[in-house]
């Protein structure tokens, strides 16, 4: 017999209850694991397509762990003290940028930078406070981000926890499948599936998204002959992930270092405009369609709605969960939707009896 529906919502609202002060007391703690948890679940289909091609569920992790480290490697060596280089440089020309600044509108726009404006006195200390919490500002991100776990534990554990679960990831699903709910199971399988498909389409495509356009615009402004064209092109890349702040941080920033390196060379200044117009174009008609695809059910406007909920809320755990959470309770509003439309507040029944104006009228006596 069916549990009824109050003490149903008690028990799933109770869940929901726990899921918060988990966040919320052992948001720091759980974050390797929710890193690791994440990485299993974005590598899972390639090890089940290795598993296809004849590997074991242990080779299959194994060969994944192997090319993960190697490429994590490489790029530690060669990519990461090239961008911790040009972030250093860029926050120690800040000053510049902004006398630069400050002389071309004065020189443009004299009325609007006249002594003692706002304008003129915030472009006047903007870049000494660039400048003076540039690296404050930036540990205090790394700081965000990994807050009370150590850096080095979080290096070690992560890698160890994606490993575990990615090889029993099947075993933890089939067990997981195991303890549904025998009344709810075949509903539950439903909503998961139609969660997986959201969460596959949108997050597993959206990262190799941002790293297909980050690596375009890295190169690419490298090659145009911009001084910090990595960094803009990561910036750009990086924050792909939340919908048109990446194309409207990465352009700026991109045309503004143009502006001040090839003030003048309008040519080179165009190019570095033209790399962000070709990206924008390969991203919506291309790579985005491909790759992630038209219909994922997380719409950008409720997407950015949900990290910038959950980032206040919880941190930078909060971020990390806001994109499940979000396809989760997309999904189980479409389902609460559908049946409303097929229950009797939206219908109108009274009693499971419904009007038939066709019976109705059949049984009226005819006029003379």
């Amino acid at each position: 017999m069916a549990l009824p529906a109050r003490q149903q919502l008690t028990y799933w609202g109770g869940t929901a209850a726990v899921f918060t002060l988990a966040l919320w007391g052992l948001g720091d703690v759980i974050l390797p694991f929710l890193v690791g948890g994440a990485i299993a679940y974005f590598l899972d289909p390639l090890a089940d397509r290795l598993e296809r091609l004849g590997l074991s569920r242990a080779a299959s992790t194994s060969t994944i762990a192997l090319v993960a480290t190697l490429t994590f490697v490489i790029l530690a060596l060669a990519v990461v003290p090239a961008l911790v280089r040009q972030l250093t440089q860029l926050v120690g020309i800040a000053p510049e940028v902004a006398r630069r600044l400050q002389s071309f509108l004065t020189t443009t726009f004299p009325s609007v930078m006249e002594e003692g404006s706002v304008i003129n006195e915030t472009l006047a200390s903007l870049g000494q406070a660039v400048k003076a919490r540039g690296g404050e500002l930036a540990s205090g991100v790394l700081s965000s981000a990994m807050g009370v776990v150590n850096f080095v534990v979080f290096i070690v554990v992560v890698p160890v926890v994606a490993f575990y679960m990615l090889l029993d990831w099947d075993n933890m699903v089939a067990k997981i499948n195991g303890w549904l709910p025998l009344d709810h199971a075949p509903t539950v399988r439903r909503l998961a599936h139609e969660i997986d498909k959201v969460l596959s389409g949108f997050v597993r495509g959206q990262i190799s998204v941002c790293l297909i356009l980050g690596a375009f615009y890295s190169i690419s402004l490298m090659l145009a002959g911009l001084n910090f064209g990595l960094i803009a092109g990561a910036i750009a890349g990086g924050l792909t992930f939340i919908p048109y702040v990446g194309a409207l941080v990465g352009g700026a920033l991109a045309i503004g270092l143009a502006l001040f390196q090839f003030w003048g060379d309008w040519m080179s200044i165009g190019i570095v405009a033209a790399i962000f117009a070709a990206g924008q174009f390969l991203e919506g008609n291309l790579i985005t369609p491909k790759l992630v695809g038209s219909s994922v059910g997380l719409h950008p406007l409720w997407l950015i709605f949900a990290l910038s909920a959950f980032g206040t809320l919880f941190g930078f755990v909060g971020m990390l969960v806001a994109v499940p959470v979000a396809a989760v309770l997309g999904v189980v509003t479409r389902f609460v939707l559908e049946r409303y439309l097929e229950g009797r507040l939206y219908k109108g029944l009274t009693s499971g009896q419904e009007a038939a104006p066709e019976t109705a009228l059949a049984h009226e006596p005819a006029e003379d």
